[in-house]
């Protein structure tokens, strides 16, 4: 048992900042919180936060863990005027050129990364069409390595081989989902990783794709992850080649729930945002993966029911993502305050919630024991009314002191307690090779 004393408390939505609160952890689990709880727990260790600021973990709600490798990737790239030359140019061939060695480092760097800024949980998103079958597995043993919480999915597509690909795509999303439950059942304290049923996008997943889905959701209780309307090429080809909206499409076989995950939705028609609310599914926004393709802004934001924030695949620092996630919105002109993206910050743990039958995102007896610690000394009053104002004009994952998942301190005082720099190297090798084989392709 575990006692945190002297915190300052500090919830995201509705906003709360206690100062002085104790909170007691009992394996994965917050039992209690108050002021002065030792004499209560005298069995407890006490740690003192000398009131550092205690969260609920943060969640990076949509990344793709495969792409960390490509971080100033010196293969040649043809020019990029759009993004499906970027898609094609780029993506399509480095996720072509994943191995196991490749993947596995750029899983486990990905995770030591998102912990070290902050996050306790990253929902990922995963593309290896030359490794498919378990490649799934090999990335919960990155996760696991480091530590931390997350989801993860295969993206089924027909983009490279066709029906064949789909098939051996959902195979995959099917064999880890079955993995992950019977893991579960043998090793309670091992379920740090849930799975999603992933596919790419609707404009290379064939309606004979959308079934397969369908049988795989159907089969293993789980969500869909899928990109939609990141660009508008998907919607004018869903238009086009199917005479539907993308959502509605997705729909017609079953697909859109409170387990669903769409990610991006820029390009969405009001009666697809309309159908996403009622169906109670999951918005993704991804403000500087966004600017970075130059794909638009979001001009729905404001009507979604569930929206959460993600990174696609740029990083997991979650505070730089709501900063330019709301710097973005007031540059378009939106509406929205800075309380409402640290509100789309704190929904990553509904995620978590809908997913892991646990209770997440609360600093409140019988939630479970994910935590971000900041050592921010804030220079002006730090209260509920202004906590917004905090996180974005002020704290940044800088501030990021110890990171606590499933009651266990994975990261603690700025380190790891582990040596890291031998899987930097591990991963430049590796990341070496995956270039040239990109450059071949």
């Amino acid at each position: 048992m575990l006692l945190l004393k002297n915190c300052t408390a500090v919830e995201l939505s509705p906003a709360q900042v206690r100062t002085r609160l104790d909170i007691v952890i009992d394996g994965a689990t917050i039992v209690a919180t108050g002021r002065d709880l030792a004499r209560e727990y005298p069995q407890a260790t006490v740690k003192d936060m000398q009131e550092k600021l205690v969260m609920p973990g943060m969640v990076c709600a949509h990344n793709h863990f495969y792409s960390g490798l490509s971080r100033g990737v010196m293969a040649p790239i043809p020019p990029c005027p759009d993004f499906i030359s970027t898609l094609k140019n780029l993506w399509w061939r480095l996720d072509r050129a994943l191995d196991e060695e490749s993947l596995y480092y750029s899983g486990l760097i990905c995770a030591l990364e998102a912990i070290r800024s902050g996050c306790s949980a990253v929902i990922d998103h995963h593309a290896s069409p030359t490794f498919i079958e378990n490649s799934l597995a090999l990335l919960r043993e990155a996760f696991l390595n480091a530590g931390l919480r997350g989801m993860t999915c295969f993206e089924t597509t027909d983009r490279n081989q066709g029906q064949a690909e789909l098939e051996a795509g959902v195979a995959e999303n099917i064999r880890f989902a079955e993995l992950i439950d019977n893991e579960k059942a043998r090793s309670p304290e091992q379920y740090l990783v849930e799975a999603h049923i992933g596919a790419h996008a609707p404009f290379t997943v064939s309606n004979p794709g959308l079934k397969l889905l369908a049988e795989a959701i159907q089969k293993t209780g789980r969500g869909l992850h899928i990109h939609v309307a990141e660009d508008s090429y998907d919607v004018s080809r869903s238009r086009d080649r199917y005479a539907q909206e993308p959502l509605a499409r997705l729909d017609e076989y079953g697909l859109l729930n409170e387990k669903t995950l769409i990610a991006h939705g820029l390009w969405l028609s009001q009666s697809d945002v309309d159908l996403l609310n009622k169906r109670g599914a999951f918005l993704v926004h991804n403000a500087r993966s966004n600017m970075n393709n130059g794909v638009g802004y979001n001009p729905h934001l404001p009507a979604l029911q569930h929206a959460a924030l993600g990174t696609d695949g740029i990083g997991s620092d979650m505070f730089e993502e709501l900063k330019f996630a709301w710097f973005k919105h007031r540059d378009a002109g939106g509406p929205l305050g800075p309380d409402a993206f640290l509100g789309m910050l704190a929904n990553g743990n509904q995620l978590l919630e809908r997913n892991f039958n646990q209770r997440f995102g609360r600093l409140e007896a019988g939630y479970t024991a994910d935590l971000t610690i900041c050592d921010y000394s804030a220079p002006t009053p730090l209260c509920a009314e202004n906590l917004a104002g905090h996180f974005t004009f002020g704290i940044n994952s800088s501030a990021v002191h110890s990171v606590m998942i499933a009651g266990k301190m994975v990261y603690e005082d700025r380190e790891f307690g582990r040596e890291t720099a031998h899987l930097y190297e591990e991963a430049r090798r590796a990341a070496e090779k995956m270039w040239h084989r990109m450059a071949a392709l």
